[in-house]
C-alpha cells in the first residue's frame, strides 16, 4: 500500500490551522531532516560563497555593522525542523553539527565571533508550542544568560497573540538595527501579520505563501479538454464555474478535491470580518458559511470527501493513478507535501511531472513562518544577522527558492525567477508558477486576522465533519463548534 510520507509535510500543519501536523504551519515530534538535493546543495554553496561579493551582506560588509552579542548560546524555540534545516542548508557562515539533523544545532560565525546555536523543539500538538512560549517568554529577561530565548517562530494564525501581548515578548525589528530600506523588497502582507496595534514591526519572514489550485494534467485533458493553465483557469475562474467543473469531474468518476478541507483556506482568507468581534463575540463570516454550504453540497454529490488532511486516504490523489483533480496549496505544497510522497518503489510522485498550477477561484495564502526576536534576549547581533541573511539577502533567498522550490519573500527574486527557466518546477511538468505566486502575494489582505484564528479554524473544520457526512444537522454542528471554541477561549461569547 502506498503511504503518505510526512517527513517535512507532517512537520508543518499548525500553519494550516489544524491540530494535526503537516505541510506548512504546525509540526510534530516526528519531523525528519530534509534530504539535500543536488540543486539545493549547489544553491546553498553559492549562497555561502558570497563572502567577497559586494551584493551580499557577508562578513566583509557586515564588519561595519554592530553584530555584537552578550551570550555564548543562541537559543531558538521551534515547533519542527523546518527553520533549523533552512539555516543548515542556506545560512552563510553557519556550520551544522549534524548534516542529517538540523535540530542538532551548530555554530554560527558572525563578524564578532562564533556563537553556539541551540534549538528547542516543542510540537504544536494540543497547543503545546504556544503553551511553552507562554511559560518562557514573559520572564525571559531574568533568565540565566545562556538560557535566554533569543529567537522564536510564529505562524499567521496566532502571530498577533505575541505581537500584541500585554507583556511585551517581542523586540521591535527597528531596535535590532534593521531599517525600512532593507525590507522594502518584502511583501506588505508578510509585514502586516507581525505589526502590532501601534504600527511597530516585530517579526520577519523568508516566505511569501500565496497559493492557488494544483491540478492533475491528465484528468484536465480528459474532462476539460486541455491541461493548458489558461484553459484550466477558465474552468475554475470563480466559485460558480468551479462548481460546474466539479459536477463534470464527478460524472467522469473523479473527485474535484480530496477533501472539503482542501478549499477551506481559500474561503477563510477572503472573509470580511474577524472571527471574534471587538466585544468578544464569536462571528461566522458569510464566506465561512459559503464554505459550509458548498462543502455539504459537494460531499452529497460525491464531488469530494471529508478525509482528514495529511492522511493516506487524502494523499492518494498525488499518485499517477489517483482520482483527484485538484489540491489547493502554496509553493511549499509542491516540495514539502507532494514531492515528499513516494511510491512503493520509493520514487517521488514529483518524477511524473503530472501537475499544473493556476490561481483558482480566489487569491489566498496558506502558512508561512515568521522569525521573532524575544524581548530580553542577549544576542541581538546574531538575531540581526540571521534576519538579514534569511529575509533580505537576495542571493540566499534565491538559493532557497531554487533549492527548495519555496516562494520567498522578495519581489525582485520572484520577478527574476518568473522570467527565467530557474523558476520551472519538475512536479508541474516544467511550468513556472512564480508570476502567479507573486501576483497572489500582492493581493493578500490581512485586515481581518485575529489572535483567535488558529483555534477557530481548527474547530470549524473538525466540528462540521459530521454534518458533511450526514451524521448530524447544521445547528448541532454549530453548537459543537461554539462549545469547542469557548473551551479554548473561555471569555468568548456565542453570536
Amino acid at each position: 500500500m502506498k503511504k503518505f510520507k510526512r517527513a517535512l509535510a507532517l512537520s508543518l500543519t499548525a500553519a494550516m490551522g489544524l491540530s494535526l501536523v503537516a505541510c506548512g504551519n504546525g509540526g510534530d515530534a516526528t519531523t525528519t531532516a530534509a534530504p539535500e538535493t543536488e540543486a539545493a546543495t549547489e544553491a546553498a554553496t553559492e549562497a555561502a560563497a558570497t563572502e567577497d561579493d559586494a551584493s551580499a551582506s557577508t562578513a566583509t560588509e557586515a564588519s561595519e555593522i554592530d553584530y555584537s552579542n552578550d551570550g555564548s548560546v543562541l537559543n531558538i524555540q521551534v515547533w519542527n525542523a523546518e527553520f533549523s534545516e533552512r539555516l543548515r542548508d542556506y545560512l552563510p557562515n553557519y556550520k551544522a553539527n549534524d548534516p542529517e539533523d538540523g535540530l542538532a544545532g551548530g555554530v554560527l560565525t558572525t563578524p564578532n565571533g562564533d556563537i553556539k546555536v541551540k534549538f528547542t523543539q516543542t510540537p504544536s500538538d494540543k497547543n503545546a508550542y504556544q503553551n511553552n512560549l507562554d511559560t518562557v517568554l514573559p520572564g525571559n529577561a531574568d533568565a540565566a544568560a545562556d538560557d535566554k530565548v533569543d529567537i522564536f517562530l510564529v505562524e499567521a494564525d496566532y502571530a498577533l497573540k505575541y505581537v500584541n501581548s500585554d507583556t511585551e515578548v517581542t523586540e521591535p525589528i527597528a531596535d535590532l538595527g534593521i531599517t525600512d530600506d532593507e525590507i522594502a523588497d518584502q511583501y506588505q502582507y508578510t509585514k502586516d501579520i507581525v505589526t502590532d496595534g501601534d504600527g511597530v514591526l516585530r517579526g520577519l519572514s523568508w516566505q511569501a505563501c500565496s497559493a492557488g489550485l494544483i491540478y492533475n494534467r491528465e484528468i484536465a485533458k480528459e474532462v476539460i479538454g486541455s491541461d493548458d493553465p489558461a484553459d484550466v483557469q477558465e474552468a475554475v475562474k470563480d466559485w460558480a464555474t468551479y462548481e460546474e467543473t466539479a459536477a463534470k469531474m464527478a460524472d467522469a468518476g473523479y473527485l474535484m478535491t480530496s477533501s472539503v478541507n482542501d478549499t477551506y483556506r481559500v474561503y477563510s482568507n477572503n472573509v470580511t470580518k474577524k472571527w471574534v468581534s471587538d466585544d468578544g463575540v464569536i462571528q461566522l463570516d458569510d464566506n465561512i458559511k459559503a464554505w459550509i454550504d458548498n462543502s455539504k453540497a459537494e460531499v452529497d454529490a460525491n464531488e469530494t470527501t471529508t478525509n482528514d488532511l495529511w492522511g493516506d486516504d487524502w494523499s492518494k490523489g498525488f499518485y499517477p493513478d489517483g482520482k483527484v483533480f485538484a489540491y489547493f496549496g502554496p509553493a511549499w505544497f509542491f516540495n514539502f507535501c507532494m514531492a515528499y510522497d513516494t511510491t512503493d518503489d520509493d520514487e517521488s510522485v514529483a518524477d511524473n511531472g503530472g501537475w499544473g498550477f493556476v490561481a483558482g477561484p480566489q487569491s489566498f495564502y496558506w502558512g508561512g513562518t515568521w522569525i521573532c526576536a524575544a524581548a530580553g534576549n542577549d544576542n541581538p547581533g546574531a538575531i540581526r544577522y540571521i534576519m538579514e541573511q534569511m529575509t533580505t539577502n537576495p542571493e540566499v533567498m534565491k538559493a532557497i527558492a531554487t533549492g527548495s522550490q519555496d516562494c520567498v519573500n522578495s519581489k525582485s527574486v520572484l520577478a527574476e525567477l518568473a522570467s527565467s527557466d530557474e523558476g520551472n518546477i519538475d512536479l508541474l511538468g516544467g511550468q513556472n508558477p512564480y508570476e502567479q505566486l507573486a501576483a497572489g502575494a500582492e493581493k493578500v489582505d490581512m485586515s481581518n486576522i485575529s489572535s483567535y484564528d488558529q483555534g477557530c479554524n481548527e474547530s470549524i473544520q473538525a466540528k462540521f465533519k459530521d454534518y458533511f457526512d450526514g451524521k448530524t444537522d447544521y445547528d448541532s454542528a454549530y453548537a459543537e463548534f461554539v462549545k469547542d471554541v469557548q473551551t479554548k477561549y473561555p471569555s468568548l461569547k456565542a453570536e
